[in-house]
């Protein structure tokens, strides 16, 4: 069975808090020294744009 629209809210805001919070983080990282959060945030990104 597929997601109810409030679970889908849901979903779509903790894609969208999260993207925030990295957003921070790798403005703070502008060499890359945590590759990890910078492939997450690229992965998120690409996330909504699908749904």
């Amino acid at each position: 069975m597929g997601q109810s629209k409030k679970q889908l809210h849901r979903n779509a805001a903790k894609i969208k808090a999260r993207i925030a919070e990295l957003e921070g983080l790798c403005r703070f990282d502008p060499l890359k020294s945590k590759p990890k959060i910078h492939e997450e945030l690229a992965e998120l990104k690409k996330k909504p744009a699908e749904e």
